[in-house]
């Protein structure tokens, strides 16, 4: 598969051989080996941005993770909101968005959820980490939960902020709040 460049940029050159008011047209050669680096470093900004730490607790299990955070995804994993808020509290790893938010998950998940104590920890995890993506969804989500569209709206503006080319979260906690939309344009 052959690839063409099209330059849109037209440079004008003092050559002599030129005809008056003519213009020489950059190479693609000289177009491609320009934007090579910038390719490059563009490719390398997106990768960072993806690989977003707060994602880490969903994501997949490093050797360098702290058992909790193991513990916490196999009890997830299972849904066994109940024993992983138990496990976590004893971890205690109070300085961790990721433990706060997943503290906030499995309160707000465990039957019945204890919505209040859920709320502490999700706003812990965003003193911590303003940009958690995790916690701005999942606080989105106990919003909802207490039927406050406003809070959830808010955090979806910040999740727009934070997420910046648009991602997972983004896109659930949206959706959630247009189906609460739904619900509650059904409900009247």
């Amino acid at each position: 598969m052959q690839h063409k460049l099209h330059v849109t940029a037209v440079v004008a050159t003092p050559d002599a051989d030129l005809a008056p008011g003519a213009c020489r047209v950059p190479s693609h050669q000289a177009v491609a080996g320009f934007l090579r680096p910038w390719w490059a470093l563009a490719f390398f900004l997106l990768a960072l941005l993806v690989a977003s730490p707060s994602n880490a607790a969903m994501g997949d299990p490093s050797p360098s993770d702290p058992p909790w955070l193991t513990a916490a995804r196999a009890d997830l994993k299972a849904q066994r909101f109940e024993q992983m808020a138990v496990a976590l509290r004893a971890a205690n790893a109070v300085e961790s968005a990721d433990w706060h938010n997943l503290l906030g998950y499995a309160l707000r998940k465990k039957s019945p959820p204890d919505l209040a104590d859920a709320e502490v920890h999700y706003k812990r995890a965003l003193e911590i980490e303003p940009r958690h993506r995790l916690a701005l969804e999942y606080y989105g989500e106990l919003f909802l939960m207490k039927g406050d569209l406003a809070g959830a709206e808010a955090m979806l503006a910040r999740l727009d902020k934070a997420c910046r080319f648009g991602c997972e979260e983004y896109r659930d906690l949206k959706a959630a709040v247009a189906r609460f939309k739904t619900q509650a344009g059904k409900g009247k």
